[in-house]
């Protein structure tokens, strides 16, 4: 065989296995004709035989499989069927029609991918495919069933020779091209590209375009740019392309990572570090943006954010009424509540000293 292909042979001397149906009974078919890894050696002198499936078989189905050992980036594959000479080559296409052939990355059946199905046409002796996707697992798939009319040509009763089954691909990962020398595109999931043109297989995380080299539109995120931005991200940014997260931190009145929480009361500003003064009026909560007290202060405290006192002498909502004069000895009274603290001038009485005493003399 000559290898023309531009890619590696993957699966030379593989690890390989197959179903045993029909116990070997005919001498001429026993021994080695039964070894799996015949499909692999590279020497046309060996095949490997699988029993009868269909007609009077108790077996329906069969299949052959080889491990490439990792998960490698494939191209094409090629199998070289049993040939007996040109008496044989009609019934030697009908046995092996309608075959299909799978890749996975696991030896779970439910995991199988198609890769090729033959028919209607009876497939050549030496048979080839493209089949560009990544596994490990390449299955040679083949079946007959009581219940289905198979087209002309085909055999009701199978049985499958495989003489070589010939993987072609790169042999290490992130490469393409015609020498698997060409690297994949940074951004393409787990570095796997199409193997001829480079285009990504699907993109990491933030990336789109057949080379993944653009980020997610404004506002978007994620693994296909499915997911939107919940957040408010500081300055009206657009969240990080890949994780979703406001790298540059939360606009005003939100924290969190992804800044989609809201501050809590007594809290605002960006990712909410700064507490309320705690005077806005009747108990209410600063606005969780700016901080400022929207309702008003509460008596004894002026300003946007109730964060300076009533200037000296005046006290009360909005600080607009005026300390006692009579507060003693000059001080002056309580910012909040006009309280003359330290007492009353002679001759005045009252918590703000604005009520003048009355003597009584006795007769």
């Amino acid at each position: 065989m000559t290898n023309n292909k531009r890619e590696i042979d993957l699966s030379h001397d593989k690890a390989s296995s197959q179903t045993l149906t029909n116990p070997c009974t005919e001498p001429y078919f026993c021994g080695s004709w039964y070894i799996a890894s015949n499909a692999v050696d590279r020497n046309m002198s060996s095949c490997t035989r699988t029993g009868v499936i269909g007609g009077s078989s108790p077996d329906t189905s069969v299949w052959w499989r080889v491990d490439l050992g990792d998960i490698y980036s494939i191209h094409s594959i090629r199998i070289l069927f049993k040939d007996f000479g040109s008496a044989y080559v009609m019934r030697q296409r009908g046995r092996f029609a309608g075959f299909s052939i799978y890749l996975s990355n696991s030896t779970n059946r439910e995991d199988w991918v198609l890769c090729y199905k033959d028919g209607p046409e009876l497939p050549p002796l030496d048979f080839n495919t493209t089949c560009i996707k990544y596994g490990r697992y390449v299955v040679y798939y083949n079946e007959r069933l009581d219940d289905v009319t198979y087209p002309d040509g085909y055999k009701t009763q199978s049985i499958t020779m495989l003489c070589e089954v010939i993987v072609y691909g790169c042999a290490k990962n992130g490469v393409y091209g015609v020498n698997c020398d060409l690297p994949c595109p940074a951004n393409c999931q787990e570095l796997r590209c199409h193997i001829v043109n480079g285009s990504c297989l699907g993109c990491r995380p933030g990336w789109t375009g057949d080379k993944c080299d653009k980020p997610c539109p404004f506002g978007w995120y994620g693994i296909g740019c499915e997911n939107k931005c919940l957040g408010y991200c500081k300055n009206n940014v657009t969240c990080n392309n890949e994780s979703g997260n406001c790298v540059g931190g939360c606009a005003s009145g939100w924290m969190g990572v992804i800044c989609n929480i809201e501050c809590v009361n007594g809290t605002f500003g960006p990712g909410c570090i700064h507490n309320c003064s705690g005077n806005c009026l009747n108990d209410s909560h600063c606005n969780k943006t700016t901080g400022s007290c929207d309702l008003g202060c509460r008596p004894g405290y002026i300003g946007p954010f109730c964060n300076k006192t009533c200037p000296v002498g005046t006290y009360g909502n909005f600080c607009r009424k005026t300390c006692s004069d009579n507060c003693f000895n000059g001080t002056v009274c309580n910012y909040v509540d006009g309280i003359c603290s330290n007492g009353c001038n002679n001759g005045y009485t009252g918590y703000r000293c604005n009520t003048r005493k009355t003597y009584k003399y006795k007769q």
